[in-house]
């Protein structure tokens, strides 16, 4: 059945609190879909995406937002998770250590089982290969063998119902993200990208996340209403 002709059809929208995942969110109920948010706690550093995932959730209308528990730091690997690294303020060449061992395969998971539960059709996630750190689990290939597997490994895919993933921001340049954002209503003052975000949500500015998110608005034309804690090379100068 089409969205068209079925404007409730439900859909599992995985919710960061970040930039990306806020505008899929809007995407999505600007669709006219029934939106099921659902964010991770999988032992990040920056916590604070979390609260604001359920802000964002509350703004644009979430049917429900629910917050699943993961404990990815036991595993370690990631500047995001093991407090014994140090979240670079600088690019790399390769996959940098900011990236999370399977996190979006995880999520992905923990999104296709609620999704069965719910008979919801369709699994939303605001991964980008275009303006992105090199994350492996970020690229078209990934999404599409997740639907494959989706398929494969679930009693809705076997008795031949349609589970799909949908990643809208695949192929858009963080600018573009940004302007789609505006105009359907999304206030990324809300909204907390940062790898290192601190207790209330100051961002530092120097982060690779900050850096991609900052250059987004610059290109879109769009005045930035992030929170910095840190001006780039002034030390510990506020910014407000």
């Amino acid at each position: 059945m089409s969205r068209e002709s079925n404007p409730a059809v439900r859909a599992v929208v995985l919710l960061s609190g970040g930039l990306d995942s806020a505008t899929v969110l809007a995407m999505a109920r600007a669709a006219g879909l029934e939106c099921y948010a659902l964010s991770v706690a999988y032992g990040q550093k920056h916590a604070v995406e979390l609260e604001a995932a359920a802000s964002i959730a509350r703004r644009l209308g979430a049917h429900e937002h629910r917050v699943m528990h993961v404990d990815l730091a036991n595993i370690g690997g990631s500047a995001l998770t093991d407090a014994s690294l140090v979240v670079p303020t600088e690019s790399s060449a390769g996959i940098p250590i900011t990236y999370v061992p399977a996190r979006n395969t995880i999520m992905l998971s923990l999104a296709l089982a609620w999704a069965e539960v719910l008979k919801a059709g369709e699994i939303h996630i605001g991964v980008n290969a275009v303006d992105y750190s090199g994350y492996p689990d970020c690229r078209p290939q990934f999404v599409t063998a997740f639907e494959q597997l989706a398929q494969l490994a679930t009693k809705v895919g076997v008795e031949g119902a349609s589970l799909r993933v949908h990643a809208p921001l695949i192929h858009m340049s963080k600018a573009q993200i940004v302007r789609e954002g505006v105009r359907l209503g999304v206030d990324y003052s809300l909204t907390v990208s940062c790898y290192q975000a601190d207790a209330q949500g100051l961002a530092c500015g120097l982060c690779d996340s900050c850096r991609l998110r900052r250059e987004g608005f610059v290109s879109a034309g769009i005045p930035d209403p992030t929170r910095y804690r840190l001006q780039a090379g002034q030390g510990d100068e506020k910014i407000v």
